[in-house]
């Protein structure tokens, strides 16, 4: 059997080039995918930064922790309270102590109006002055007027003697030692800072003009600005950290076990850094965009190839028609066919292992150039991919020949008698069966999820894998459905003048084999494509919905700086601007045990329930938001207690726990209608975000210029309720959009090896036909446009097949948000498709003509004269 595999493979090289190049591009990509995904499995070790050189470090505690009949389960706080004055009273006794206060403290190159003119006309703009050339810099107000708080270099704020923990050591001029002067950290591409320039610096206390007295070598983690002591102390009273130089094991026993502080010694201490899950928690969307492509390179791989097979056997019919005839048995058919396909697939899984490895280093230098992945995200020296690569392919490869192989045995020796390319029956009854199985649970699943948890429709790994079954449900029915769509597609083209419409509709429905293996590809590429774009544009548009529904503002103000909190002097003098409703939101987090089990954290928001309903309509389903305040909670559907009245125990953002009613309850949408809670709840949260709403007969303009003139002194973003909208609504995450090009990307590459493939496969096995059709008087250019014509009419086939898929995927998601209460439209991603559907047609037309071209060289009466 192998040498009868040998010499087919030979005799056919065409029909197996074909499938190597599937093969060998999808264990390629499987193998990089899987080198990068391994990379995401760790984060880089990393030992603590900020106070690397400090011996212990105390600490409230940043987690939750609740006793649980199944054990202890923990959480993330979204506010860990500060090291108390008796705390930090009670340690100074062992030892000696450094407090670490931590606060925004962005900073300002400042210029006298002199030098702000120059700095218009000159190329040293940027350039900061030093020395007596600012000692008239103005403050408050009016510097922010002359720079606005967009240009200000964003860093963070400590005392000076806290310095020597990370260990910061100067590189010039000195510490500081009065409250005007400040030491800053420097770093390449930041601001170049120097010793003796004056700059502003913007804090939670205000605007002030301040000297550089010293400069420090940064270190990677953080942009500081050091200031006294006591000017530290006066800007943020509250103590975040304490260093203590003393021996733990005494530290821990003056605090005693039920201190709500955390001792941090050795490796520990990095849970004092900032944001010490920044590396993990970068790589959860790496791990999840690197394993949706290998998930989706292995069934498009899968799909091909299997495909391909069952196309190759089905040319093969006299082939192993004479075999019979010549007394091969039914096993030994099959067996050829399945050493054919084992042979394939150890060499095309083998190059392309060789290929992954090759390019996997540039698969994510091409992720961390386009922000998909952390700069620092670098491959690992795991091997398992490879491993895996390489028998997936070869599981793929004889798994897609399986049925080919049981259809191949079945062949009798009177097909060898067959003359006629015309394929009768295409849809065995197993074949059927499968179909109908699959199409039932591609459309029960989400029937019954649409009945039980619309919202579990609407989450990433829903609506990727969603799609799976009903790609494959309408593949299997490809060959039944291939005569009416092409009879469809073709029936304008049919009454026009010519036979060139005629014969391209009577071929489609003679080679529905031929049609169906060129339909498959661009019906899985055009139904991915169509499912995840539009998916995610209709939650996108459906969000938008609901932010304009729900905001009623006329202006929205946030911080500026993603996860900082307001100024305190903006809050104030909006607060106090004439003709103005202030609504003032921090968010923050709760946390419930639900089930007894587990401890679930929803994102709240804390608001001023008397000001609420003047900037917002939120979709209450029962209560009434009037009836919150300090007792009182507000859900959403999504929770397991909703009825109006219940008492709920929860844990606030700084790990208090609380027993709060049920005011109200929001319709889930798209789950961005989190929690509601009061000030008093909202756990040490700072203020980021203002609702404004212009009082009835009020100036809109006044207000507008109030605003805008306190967001420019503290640096605060003042938006219009529209600008806001537009800002945070559909067609905003560049990242989301990126994956999903790569994605679709790796789908596009293998439907243009498959369908290239299959056209030639197909084309080169129609020469006697396309001779016959010379014979007949047809021309060159005549027979080539046919030939393409065909290939357009299957590719659109697909589409049509695809366009079903998407459009029944995109009814359930649409189905999901109105059952949850969004109302909004489905977005068909039109200019996806057509371009993906183009391009397709444009590959097949030309796989198509080029062997056809090839083959008309030969004189016709040649080509139908001659034998297989």
């Amino acid at each position: 059997m192998l040498m009868l595999a040998l010499s087919g493979m030979r005799t056919r090289w065409i029909t197996f080039v074909g499938s190597f190049v599937a093969l060998a591009l999808g264990a390629g990509l499987i193998a990089a995918t899987g080198l990068a995904l391994a990379a995401t499995f760790d984060a880089p070790e990393r030992g603590p930064e900020r106070f690397a050189a400090a011996p212990v470090v105390v600490r409230a505690a940043d987690h939750l922790r609740v006793d649980t009949p199944t054990g202890t389960r923990t959480k993330p706080l979204d506010h860990p309270g500060p090291v108390g004055p008796r705390t930090a009273d009670r340690l100074a006794a062992l030892g000696r102590t450094v407090e670490d206060r931590t606060f925004p403290a962005d900073v300002t190159a400042a210029r006298t109006g002199a030098d702000t003119k120059a700095a218009r006309s000159g190329a040293d703009a940027k350039q900061p002055r030093t020395g007596p050339d600012v000692t008239a810099a103005r403050t408050g107000a009016d510097a922010g007027k002359s720079r606005p708080g967009q240009d200000a270099e964003a860093r963070v704020g400590h005392p000076w003697p806290v310095a020597a923990a990370a260990p910061y050591r100067l590189t010039s001029g000195r510490a500081p030692a009065a409250p005007g002067e400040v030491v800053v950290t420097t770093r390449p591409g930041g601001a170049p800072l120097r010793t003796g320039d004056r700059v502003l610096v913007r804090t939670p206390a205000g605007n002030a003009p301040r000297t550089v007295v010293g400069t420090v070598a940064g270190r990677g983690f953080e942009d500081a600005v050091f200031f006294t002591d006591d000017e530290a102390a006066r800007i943020s009273p509250d103590i975040d950290a304490l260093v203590v130089h003393a021996d733990a094991t005494a530290v821990r026993r003056a605090l005693g076990p039920d201190s709500g502080m955390d001792v941090l010694t050795g490796h520990d201490r990095r849970r004092a850094d900032p944001d010490p899950d920044r590396d993990a928690r970068a790589l959860v969307s790496v791990n999840a965009l690197l394993g949706t492509a290998a998930g989706i390179t292995l069934f498009v791989s899968a799909a091909v190839v299997a495909s391909t097979f069952s196309f190759a056997v089905a040319q093969r019919r006299r082939e192993f028609g004479l075999l019979r005839t010549a007394g091969a048995t039914p096993g030994q058919i099959r067996r050829t066919v399945c050493a054919e396909a084992v042979l394939v697939g150890v060499l095309a899984s083998a190059a392309g292992v060789w290929l992954g490895a090759g390019g996997a280093p540039l698969l994510v230098g091409r992720m961390t150039g386009a922000g998909l992945a952390p700069p620092w995200f670098a491959l690992g020296d795991a091997s398992w991919p490879l491993h895996t690569a390489f028998w997936t392919g070869v599981f793929v490869a004889t798994a897609g020949a399986l049925v080919s192989c049981h259809r191949a045995g079945r062949t009798a020796p009177t097909e060898a008698l067959r003359e006629a390319a015309v394929d009768s029956r295409v849809m065995p009854a197993s074949r059927w069966a499968a179909a109908v199985l699959v199409l039932l649970a591609g459309l029960g699943l989400p029937a019954l999820a649409l009945a039980v948890d619309p919202g579990d429709l609407l989450g990433r790994k829903s609506y990727i894998t969603r799609p799976m079954l009903l790609v494959v449900g309408f593949a299997l029915l490809a060959p039944v459905l291939v005569r009416p769509v092409g009879r469809l597609l073709t029936w304008l083209p049919a009454r026009l003048p010519g036979a060139t419409g005629v014969l391209v509709r009577e071929n489609t429905a003679a080679g529905v084999r031929r049609t169906a293996a060129v339909a498959a590809p661009v019906l899985i590429t055009v139904a991915l494509a169509a499912t995840l774009t539009g998916t995610v544009a209709t939650l996108e548009e459906a969000r938008a919905a609901e932010a304009r529904t729900a905001t009623t503002a006329d202006f929205v103000v946030t911080s500026g700086q993603e996860g900082r909190p307001m100024a305190p002097a903006f809050v104030e003098r909006a607060r106090a601007v004439e003709g103005a409703v202030v609504s003032v939101s921090r968010s923050t987090a709760v946390t419930v045990l639900e089930e007894d089990t587990a401890l679930v954290t929803s994102e709240a928001r804390a608001v001023d329930p008397a000001r609420l309903a003047a900037v917002s309509e939120l979709p209450v389903t029962a209560g009434r938001l009037s009836d919150l305040d300090d007792g009182a909670i507000v859900v959403n559907e999504e929770w397991l207690t909703t009825r109006v009245g219940d008492r709920v125990t929860v844990w606030l953002g700084d790990g208090r726990k609380a027993s709060l009613r049920i005011a109200a309850v929001l319709a889930t949408g798209t789950g961005d209608n989190g929690v509601y809670v009061t000030r008093r709840n909202a756990g040490g949260a700072g203020v980021d975000r203002i609702d404004v709403k212009v009082a009835e007969g009020a100036d809109r303009r006044a207000v507008a210029a109030a605003l805008q003139s306190a967001g420019a002194a503290t640096g605060t973003r003042v938006t219009t309720r529209a600008e806001w909208l537009a800002a945070t609504g559909p067609g905003t995450n560049d990242q989301t959009r990126t994956g999903l090009r790569m994605i679709l990307g790796i789908a596009l590459l293998c439907t243009a090896t498959a369908l290239a493939n299959t056209l030639v496969m197909a084309t080169s096995d129609r020469v006697r036909d396309l001779a016959v059709l010379r014979l007949a008087g047809a021309t060159a250019p005549q027979v080539l446009r046919l030939v393409a014509a065909e290939a357009v009419v299957a590719v659109g086939v697909g589409a049509v097949l695809g366009g079903v898929v998407a459009a029944v995927n995109l009814l359930v998601v649409w189905g999901a948000l109105v059952l949850l209460g969004v109302m909004s439209a489905v977005v068909v991603p039109w200019g996806t498709l057509g371009l993906v559907v183009a391009a397709a047609a444009l590959l097949a037309a030309v796989s198509a003509v080029l062997p056809a071209s090839l083959a008309l060289r030969t004189r016709p009466v040649e080509l139908a004269g001659a034998r297989e």
